[in-house]
């Protein structure tokens, strides 16, 4: 029995894999649920899939959670706050640990749960963008494994050799990474002056929180990917390239010396990336309809408009510059897209905030993660004085 940590069980790639684990009891028990302030969804979730521990990272809503479990007849430990949070990657209650809390506030535990020696799920982009060699060593050091849940990486290293190879070995040419494009694919700058953060949020194939749809629509998630696959697969960033694929069919592509490119085919659906980790190397049903390649529309690519969506730029900029620039990069997105979705910010400016603080922050070496979590701090804090600046 695999027995499974979902960190953010109450978001969208939480809730897709519970989905897969309760199809599969035999294989899989979720033993550790946590979220952030979302007390009503958690225990809902508790009383479905009877965890050994819950976990809220507000620590003043600890006695609620404990009410509402205790009133549901759930019988499990309960607790809250970062430090617990931490504990609980780690904890000896689970095997595998599905890091999915979004952004930079996923860092610790997922680093914890690395040094536990833990089979890593990694959902948490923001972890490997911010601390990528830090993330590594602790995987190293741990002894577990490392595996891709983004639905990009997760279908590059699907078509590595092991998963993971070298690629110099292996004969690796190019690592490409799809696209949809977003809601906003093809429009000009002019055409985005107005958009709406429901706008921004209606992504055309997907179902996924606020935050990272606005990053899909920006195009700096697709960037944060490409500084994800660098570390992930110790690709030169010479060797990684983005392909606007606005099916979103192919998820991602290798090319080899010989000519040969593999390309990893699915529905749209977070449960095919999520099962493959679950089980990896063995596969189980997702719950995802067959893919009907005769009944699809015609498969479309083009590349990216660097111009129009500057974030892409931004984030090759960030990786091209080494260090901390890319943990900055994220530090400032988080701050600028928050404005943006609180209608403080226009959208087209979510760049000029980034770009700013990049300018402002110069690369330095990642030495720490108190360093790391230091500079982190300085660009939110810089975001916010363009921020002000801006109002």
């Amino acid at each position: 029995m695999n027995r499974v940590a979902v960190l953010g069980a109450t978001g969208s790639i939480g809730g897709n894999t519970l989905d897969v684990i309760a199809r599969h009891p035999e294989r899989f028990r979720a033993t550790v649920l946590t979220a952030h302030r979302q007390v009503e969804a958690l225990t809902e979730l508790c009383v479905r899939h009877r965890p050994e521990l819950a976990v809220i990272a507000d620590p003043a809503l600890e006695a609620e959670l404990a009410r509402r479990l205790a009133a549901a007849g759930v019988h499990c430990e309960v607790a809250s706050g970062h430090a617990a949070l931490t504990a609980a990657a780690a904890s000896t209650l689970c095997d595998t640990v599905v890091a999915a809390i979004v952004g930079a506030a996923g860092l610790e535990s997922t680093l914890a749960a690395a040094r536990a020696g833990k089979r890593l799920l990694l959902a948490n982009k923001e972890s490997i963008v911010m601390a990528g060699p830090l993330l590594l060593q602790a995987v190293s050091a741990g002894g577990g494994a490392l595996i891709p849940v983004d639905s990009e990486h997760n279908a590059i290293f699907q078509c590595l050799p092991g998963g993971r190879a070298n690629l110099v070995r292996s004969g690796v040419r190019r690592l490409i990474l799809t696209a949809s494009g977003g809601p906003f694919r093809g429009r000009t700058r002019a055409q985005l002056a107005q958009v709406t953060p429901d706008d921004a949020c209606k992504h055309p194939n997907w179902v996924m929180g606020r935050k990272i749809s606005v990053d899909s629509a920006t195009l700096m998630n697709k960037g944060l990917e490409v500084i994800e696959a660098h570390h992930l697969f110790q690709a030169p960033v010479e060797v990684i390239e983005v392909l606007v694929h606005p099916q979103s069919l192919i998820h991602s592509m290798v090319e080899y010396a010989d000519g040969s490119v593999l390309a990893q085919l699915g529905n749209p659906d977070m449960r095919t990336a999520i099962a493959h980790a679950l089980a990896w190397p063995e596969r189980v049903d997702a719950g995802v309809a067959p893919l009907n390649l005769a009944a699809c529309a015609p498969l479309v690519f083009e590349p990216p408009d660097l111009g129009t969506f500057r974030c892409l730029a931004l984030a090759f900029q960030a990786l091209r510059a080494g260090g901390d620039a890319p943990a900055v990069l994220n530090a400032a997105n988080e701050v600028a897209v928050e404005a943006f979705l609180a209608g403080a910010l226009p959208f087209l400016s979510i760049a000029d905030v980034v770009e700013t603080v990049l300018a402002e922050l110069p690369a330095q070496a990642v030495v720490d993660v108190q360093t790391l979590c230091e500079r982190d701090r300085d660009a939110r804090e810089a975001a916010r004085r363009v921020l002000r600046k801006a109002c």
